[in-house]
């Protein structure tokens, strides 16, 4: 099983992210673990990296992109993975698609990209709330409205880019975090049974 998680902050896909890798046995991959292994270790993609963040600056694509290459194509992700924060935009989901397509690359194409749906009130609440347990600041409103700005701008053009391919699968990220699990693994074995229809393998 090969997934994006697509979705604004607060959304819960870290949370759902860690579920899905324990239930299909395969690994969790986060650019922020990435970005700290690497620096941790001081690889070369790490030290690059280490400079922007210490500017305060945002990690260029194609060091971002770099670093989770590295790490999808490691032993343990030859099974599949669960890609979280990755891809941000449009070009960083495309060079995946590129490495994933190279015949030289032991990996399978994508099989879907899930995008967590959720009312912006509730969003804003949870974004709140996490906020305010790390410092009572003034911006702290203004902060968590840029955060979602952000997401607007950058991140939701990648919703039509899957939705083009036809790996977009919509998911009610509202209510408990069992049950939105529930329901992204009924999708997921619904999509499973549509290609194996499709391709002619169904029993």
């Amino acid at each position: 099983m090969r997934l994006v998680l697509l979705g604004p902050p607060g959304a819960g896909k870290g949370t759902q992210a860690a579920l899905l890798a324990e239930h299909f046995g395969i690994p969790h991959v986060a650019t922020g673990d990435i970005f700290r292994t690497n620096i941790r270790e001081g690889s070369e993609l790490g030290r690059e990296a280490k400079q922007y963040i210490d500017a305060g600056d945002l990690v260029p694509d194609k060091v971002v992109i770099g670093m989770v290459m590295d790490r999808i194509t490691a032993d343990d992700c030859s099974g599949g993975f669960i890609l979280d924060g990755f891809p941000r935009t449009v070009a960083q989901a495309e060079a995946l698609d590129q490495r994933l397509d190279r015949p030289s690359v032991s990996q399978e194409p994508l099989d879907g990209a899930l995008n967590f749906e959720i009312t912006e009130e509730e969003l804003f609440r949870r974004l709140m709330g996490r906020a305010e347990q790390q410092h009572r600041s003034d911006d702290t409103e203004d902060i968590v409205r840029h955060r979602l700005g952000v997401y607007q701008s950058k991140t939701k053009p990648l919703v039509d880019y899957y939705e083009r391919q036809e790996l977009l699968i919509r998911v009610d990220g509202m209510g408990a975090i069992e049950g939105v699990n529930r329901r992204i693994l009924d999708s997921l074995e619904a999509l499973a049974g549509t290609r194996k229809v499709e391709t002619g393998k169904a029993t």
